[in-house]
């Protein structure tokens, strides 16, 4: 079984981010006014935007795979010398400069699968960030009742049609350990041509561990951040008791 994040064409398709989350982003780091940091880029879905808006932007992740694709998209927008794509670890990078904005969009932050590795994490960005400079991230928010309704179920994510005219069916089969708070997804590209023959079928696996939204907050704080902002969607509604994602922005102590 495969890294999910080795099925990079796979993922550019089926993976579009939530509703505005690119513009957000883009807002963040025209306010901010400086050099920007993504953490966790992929293949540069929001890198590459901001790139292309002439802001001086770092794009960090662990996947070669993945930023081999976010080069080779790159060079096809133009971009390629105006935007710094790393190989590397969020839980221990040292890039020796300093951003006026740290980001971590589409939950990457959850990859962090234990304590220690998240407040490693959060050590390497309160380094990196510049004096006054801004940490912004989102996460989903746990729902008790999605648990009950997806754990260990297939279910069916979406159907995505390529350029040549093939399909792409995205599932996933998840199974949670609440004592730990994981969640393990095994996900299953089917593609199929136009007679509806699957022509290939490739499951890979990730792991994710979810969080609370007071516990991040306590998270944050005890690594020496305070939340400055907190919004329930991309459009900056207020963060409630119906909101599905928490978007935060936060500074330095």
């Amino acid at each position: 079984m495969s890294n999910m994040y080795d099925w990079a064409d796979y993922y550019d398709l089926t993976q579009r981010g939530l509703n505005g989350d690119v513009e957000y982003y883009m807002d963040q780091a025209k306010q901010a006014g400086g050099k920007v940091l993504e953490l966790g880029c992929g293949t540069g879905r929001i890198t590459l935007p901001l790139a292309q808006a002439g802001i001086p932007v770092t794009g960090l992740d662990l996947s070669q795979t993945m930023l081999d694709r976010a080069k080779a998209k790159a060079e096809e927008l133009g971009v390629a010398d105006s935007v710094r794509l790393l190989q590397g670890d969020m839980r221990s990078f040292d890039l020796g400069e300093t951003y006026s904005l740290i980001m971590i969009p589409f939950r990457s932050f959850l990859h962090l699968l234990h304590i220690q590795e998240q407040m490693k994490a959060l050590a390497c960005i309160r380094k990196h960030l510049a004096p006054g400079g801004k940490f912004s991230m989102n996460v989903f928010v746990p729902k008790i009742q999605h648990f009950n309704e997806e754990n260990e179920k297939m279910s069916l994510r979406g159907t995505h049609r390529m350029e040549n005219g093939d399909e792409v069916a995205m599932w996933d089969y998840t199974r949670y350990d609440h004592f730990q708070q994981l969640a393990e997804v095994t996900r299953i590209y089917e593609r199929s041509n136009a007679a509806g023959v699957m022509t290939e079928r490739v499951t890979g696996r990730f792991t994710l561990r979810y969080i609370f939204p007071t516990e991040l907050h306590h998270l944050l704080r005890l690594n020496g951040f305070k939340v400055t902002q907190r919004y329930g969607s991309f459009a900056k509604t207020a963060f409630d008791a119906s909101s599905s994602e928490l978007i935060l922005v936060a500074e330095a102590l």
